[in-house]
């Protein structure tokens, strides 16, 4: 056996971890093995790589191994949990960035340029230029960096037919003639190369900066799913078999989740990126208004310590609070008072997939006690109290009475059939769809206004004294 097929050996068992891995991360039981099994098969993936000996010298290597372990290391120990989000969609945008990078490298080689290899040379380049600087765009928005709201304008959709027809043009004078002149003219077909990369760029912002931070978790599961298909085509581009395979689990499984995130939105993949969806603060679906009923921390407290069942609902404004941890803790003391107390998760809460579960886990919550929004429904009826937590969108009533309401028919977790619902709010501003909320009116609901952090700490106190 020589050395290329023992490193194919290994790469296929690489797969094989992959596979298994992403088996194991379906349920919270099997997630730390399923992540431990992946983890190996990249290590082994990795060393497989750079055992041949085509690669660049060792001590490159090394000096890429120490940068990257500088890099990771201080960010894992500076970046909150709460910022996760930034940090998935910087984590994309380096994938779409590095795909580009591969496929440019190998362009400007220029040898062996035959159309199985152009191919996937433009699409490594293509995709990873949307996937990097819609990343990027989506960094700024989560991180408020630019106003996280929907930007459209007059013409845009015309605009991106015509970028792609440009790409597409681009594309296919490239796989006819990757290099030389462009049929007669002065211009190279090097710059009609650079013209690909730039207007990829270009069509990844208009991608994502329509797009307000309602619909953000499934832009997130979008540019993750590019930066797996354009991993991918760049494995085709250096025929490095271990990466089409990971490139393309990525993808899949990102298109999947993407997929199920707008069927619980109930909107269509093409309806949450060309819409525009909360783009105006609209008063359509406040059919139910009236006056609002404060509540005070003391007077919270005496509902909850005669509570049987309580279920806590959060959203981004608890990951923007950092509550998770005092929620935990209120949640402890509540069980210890008798209450039985579960934690009701959208499919979209948050601003990336997983959001709320991610900050739950980190606060040690128990995960027997996250429950899907199918799941907590129809139990919501025998609820003593629903705590909403900085959720808005989520458990907006409109979307199931409403048929005038931009949410119509977004599945949502019924916190208002809740016998009292207690909602944590600084203030009366929509949410990030930008309309009104009845259940802030309802006559079983009461609104804690102020930090959820403060409310819920003093709740806590309240608990304890």
């Amino acid at each position: 056996m020589n050395i290329d097929q023992l490193i194919n050996l290994v790469y296929i068992l690489a797969a094989l971890l992959f596979i298994i891995g992403v088996k194991k991360l379906s349920s919270p039981q099997t997630a730390r093995q399923g992540n431990g099994l992946s983890s190996l098969g990249m290590l082994l993936a990795v060393v497989a790589t750079l055992w041949h000996q085509d690669i660049i010298g060792y001590e490159w290597i090394i000096v890429g191994l120490l940068a990257g372990a500088v890099i990771g290391t201080i960010s894992a120990r500076v970046v909150k949990m709460t910022a996760m989000p930034e940090m998935v969609a910087l984590f994309n945008g380096s994938g779409g960035i590095a795909s580009l990078l591969v496929g440019w490298s190998v362009y400007h080689v220029g040898s062996s340029l035959i159309p199985s290899t152009t191919i996937p040379i433009i699409l490594s380049v293509l995709i990873g230029g949307v996937t990097f600087t819609g990343s990027l765009i989506a960094w700024a928005k989560l991180s408020e960096v630019i106003d996280g709201k929907p930007h459209i304008f007059k013409g845009q959709h015309i605009l991106n037919v015509l970028i792609l027809l440009i790409l597409l043009a681009a594309g296919i004078f490239l796989v006819i003639k990757p290099v030389g002149m462009f049929w007669g003219t002065d211009l190279s077909m090097y710059w009609i190369f650079i013209l690909l990369v730039l207007v990829s760029g270009i069509l990844g912002v208009l991608m994502v900066i329509p797009i307000g931070g309602a619909d953000m978790p499934v832009v997130i599961s979008l540019l993750n799913s590019f930066s797996g298909l354009a991993a991918a085509a760049a494995g085709f581009v250096i025929s490095n078999n271990v990466l089409i395979v990971s490139g393309a689990l990525v993808g899949a499984s990102g298109i999947i989740l993407t997929q199920i995130m707008s069927k619980a939105m109930n909107r269509s993949l093409g309806n949450i990126l060309f819409s525009g969806f909360g783009s105006v603060v609209s008063s359509e679906g406040s059919s139910e208004q009236g006056d609002v009923k404060p509540i005070t921390v003391e007077d919270a407290y005496l509902i909850l310590e005669a509570a049987r069942s309580v279920v806590i609902i959060p959203g981004y404004g608890m990951a923007v609070a950092q509550a998770q941890h005092v929620v935990r803790e209120l949640a402890e003391l509540m069980e210890k008072n008798g209450t039985e107390v579960n934690f009701a998760i959208h499919p979209v809460a948050g601003r990336m997939p997983g959001h709320m579960n991610v900050l739950l886990a980190e606060a040690n919550v128990d995960y027997d006690k996250l429950r899907e929004m199918d799941d907590i429904n129809p139990t919501m009826p025998t609820v003593d109290v629903a705590i909403v937590i900085g959720a808005n969108d989520v458990v907006n009533p409109a979307a199931r009475e409403d048929q005038s309401s931009p949410i119509y028919g977004m599945p949502i977790i019924n916190a208002d059939y809740a016998r009292t619902v207690f909602v944590l709010k600084r203030s009366m501003r929509p949410g990030f769809a930008g309309i009104e909320n009845p259940l802030f009116f309802k006559e079983n609901t009461r609104m804690l206004f102020g930090d959820a952090k403060h409310s819920i700490q003093g709740l806590v106190a309240e608990f304890k004294s």
